[in-house]
């Protein structure tokens, strides 16, 4: 894995653990400071500008859930990645993309959606395979 692709699983990494933690101040630096930002969280409809997603985030981060990324692929096109990877809270599992664009200050998330997908198969979890 190359540098950039091990960056972006470092921010991607970053993006769980402020999730995760409750570190309101950590999730706002890791989305990029440019208006033209949006998430769907599961249930929810667009969120778009950064004004709301930061509010968004603010909302959930106030009563996080125990959230851990789980086979993380990474996805690298000039300027743009993103990394698709599997949330687990609980025996609970969400799919997910996380867009990334490299700034000045280096890879920073322009859109996060999440949603349904098939319950966790704890075998396969424990062979680390992945499921397309």
């Amino acid at each position: 894995m190359n540098s950039s692709h091990q960056e972006l699983i470092a921010i991607n990494s970053a993006f769980y653990d402020a999730f995760s933690n409750g570190k309101s101040t950590e999730m706002s630096e890791i989305w990029s400071e440019n208006e033209n930002i949006s998430c769907i969280h599961p249930g929810w409809g667009s969120v778009v500008g950064r004004i709301a997603v930061i509010r968004s985030w603010q909302s959930i981060l106030a009563n996080p859930p125990k959230i851990h990324c789980a086979n993380p692929q990474t996805f690298i096109n000039d300027h743009s990645g993103y990394v698709i990877c599997f949330e687990e809270i609980g025996n609970n599992r969400l799919i997910a993309t996380n867009i990334f664009h490299y700034e000045k200050s280096g890879w920073k998330l322009v859109h996060h959606q999440a949603g349904v997908t098939r319950p966790i198969d704890r075998s396969e979890k424990s062979s680390k395979k992945l499921i397309h």
